[in-house]
């Protein structure tokens, strides 16, 4: 069955992350995504470890699906090329620095000008405005600038990032969005438009009540580890074999008296200090080892299993490997292997997005440096073999590599 997004065509001039993620989403959904790569370098993280055999299996993770249309778009020809295919392109997605493309010539007011429907989405560290828009940024930069990295972490312990590209993700999936909403505009206006996309501004937006909370309170947050800033108890505790996370929230004490019973301290239901979420907060470093006492006296299994009986959220502390094996996961089917020319099976994750007339699916492994280019420029533009020769031997294209 077809994905909702089939007869998109996407132009990708994406590398690293940020944008790859954003146009791997539009390539699972059926649309196709046209990765445009320079001859003999591509994608930088076609040289990024682990490999699979001779291949990156980052590279692979994150291109899944695409077709690589190896085209020098620092030649005139072609730039040339670019924008004789753009009247056959529904969406263009780069994340170069700002400036980049129009110094190349394929900025969105050119473009725009060769197909008024384009949806041009331009990802980067800061945007095209404001005073850091000239500057580089990287995952790290972009979590340590918005805040993210001051508040993870244990208390009193170095600032610490994300364990995941949370800088760069944020934007993938926010572009996404913005790409999603302006041609869903399309079809009414029938015009296209342009997305400027920052990594700062998507970090800030994904921070939650941080800010928020900031701004009401006037109190800088502060890492808190797995501690929640608002409900007490939500965090990971340590069993007698590993950890735990417990989650008790809700308007009501239900699930608090639910926990101190599970505990065997019910004593604690009428303690004046933990009577709400927030005062259980404000004393936790009361609370805190009260728990920790009961908790440590058994092993994980036996608490998931003692909660869950009772409807108390919680969950062993998992690590990649047991998450990997999770029933769970397991059951929803989202580890997919696919076949790989070169590196043969490839476990990958598989799309989360579960449409139930038009689902998201792996359409294909991640494409060889130029594998489609005399496919992609014979369909688009009618190029013949004798001239797609001549663009081979003038280094304007080149064929898999």
């Amino acid at each position: 069955m077809s994905g909702p997004l089939q007869g998109i065509t996407v132009l990708d001039f994406t590398w690293v992350l940020s944008g790859p993620y954003a146009t791997m989403i539009f390539a699972d959904l059926g649309a196709d995504v046209i990765k445009v790569e320079r001859p003999g370098y591509g994608d930088r993280t076609r040289g990024t470890g682990p490999f699979l055999g001779s291949r990156s299996s980052y590279f692979m993770s994150i291109n899944r699906g695409k077709r690589s249309l190896a085209l020098d778009i620092d030649t005139p020809e072609g730039r040339d090329i670019v924008l004789s295919m753009i009247e056959n392109i529904d969406v263009v997605v780069e994340n170069f620095r700002p400036g980049t493309m129009e110094r190349l010539g394929l900025g969105y007011e050119i473009m725009a000008e060769r197909n008024p429907q384009i949806i041009y989405a331009s990802i980067s560290g800061f945007g095209k405005t404001g005073p850091y828009s000239s500057y580089p940024a990287l995952d790290i930069v972009i979590q340590a600038m918005s805040g993210m990295m001051s508040i993870n972490g244990e208390a009193g312990r170095p600032p610490t990032r994300v364990g995941v590209s949370l800088g760069d993700l944020g934007a993938s999936l926010f572009s996404v969005i913005g790409i999603l909403s302006a041609l869903s505009e399309r079809t009414k206006s029938g015009k296209g438009q342009m997305l400027d996309l920052s990594m700062l501004d998507c970090q800030v937006a994904l921070a939650e009540n941080a800010f928020s909370r900031y701004m009401a309170t006037g109190q800088i947050p502060e890492p808190l580890g797995s501690r929640h800033p608002a409900f007490t108890p939500f965090q990971a505790f340590p069993t007698a074999d590993g950890y735990i996370v417990v989650a008790v929230i809700g308007g009501t004490n239900d699930q608090w008296d639910l926990f101190c019973y599970a505990i065997n301290k019910m004593e604690l239901v009428d303690d004046d200090r933990f009577t709400d979420g927030w005062l259980r907060t404000e004393h936790h470093a009361a609370l805190e080892p009260l728990i920790i006492g009961v908790i440590q006296e058994h092993n994980t299994d036996y608490w998931v299993s003692h909660f869950r009986e009772l409807g108390i959220p919680c969950s062993s502390v998992d690590n990649i490997a047991q998450a990997r094996d999770n029933p769970q996961l397991k059951a929803r089917g989202m580890f997919k292997d696919v076949e790989h020319k070169e590196s043969g099976t490839v476990t990958m994750i598989d799309s989360p997005i579960r449409l139930s007339r038009t689902p998201g699916r792996i359409g294909g492994s991640a494409p060889e440096l130029g594998e489609h280019t005399q496919t992609i420029l014979e369909e688009i533009l009618g190029i013949t073999n004798d001239d797609f020769a001549d663009l081979v031997a003038k280094g304007v294209v080149a064929v898999e590599e």
